[in-house]
């Protein structure tokens, strides 16, 4: 039995220096530059409102977020919505809601107001489709461990238009998609191109 495992362990050991040796020499270099490749940051999102003037009828359903290696991301689920979601995406010095003009605090370095010209509310009936409640935080997002993201605070829908606050470490560059139901805003964790 001991016999056998020593002959395991030379061939395994055996394997390894062979499998080592057979990589040549300029492979691991090419392999680092390409890793170091895949994980580049993108750069000039700048910090300027973005804005896009379509709207849907179709009502917001969910907002999460997520974590990346180069920015923090959230995202507005407008099913139904198509590519007919549109937006208005700034940094603000407060944040009021729309309608009462209620203050409502937002923590981070600096603040984005998210609006989403999407309705949290069944037009129809009037009935919520999301379940947040102005000044408080969003229902089910937890920033726990995020780089960037600090702080978000739902200020309620009005005349067919959601609005988000989100706290964020500082003035970092954003960028926004519209995609099929769905809005997304990306925050980047510095303005350099690197991790």
């Amino acid at each position: 039995m001991v016999r056998i495992r020593t002959a395991c362990a030379t061939l395994a050991i055996v394997g390894a220096t062979v499998g080592a040796a057979a990589v040549p020499a300029g492979a691991a270099p090419a392999a680092a530059r390409a890793a170091t490749a895949a994980t580049a940051c993108p750069t000039g999102w700048g910090s300027l409102a973005k804005t896009d003037t379509s709207a849907t009828i179709s009502p917001v359903r969910d907002v999460r977020t997520g974590r990346h290696d180069c920015f923090d991301r959230m995202v507005i689920d407008v099913p139904g919505g198509g590519s007919d979601v549109g937006y208005s995406v700034r940094y603000v010095d407060r944040l009021y809601q729309d309608g009462s003009g209620q203050y409502i605090p937002v923590a981070g370095g600096a603040i984005l107001e998210v609006r989403v010209y999407a309705p949290a509310y069944d037009p129809e009936t009037g009935a919520p489709t999301y379940p947040g409640r102005v000044a408080r935080p969003l229902p089910g997002v937890d920033l726990t461990g995020y780089r960037t993201f600090r702080d978000t605070r739902y200020a309620g829908s009005f005349e067919g238009e959601t609005q988000i606050g989100l706290g964020v470490r500082a003035r970092l560059p954003f960028r926004v998609l519209q995609l099929d139901g769905r809005v997304i805003v990306d925050v980047a964790h510095s303005w350099t191109a690197t991790r």
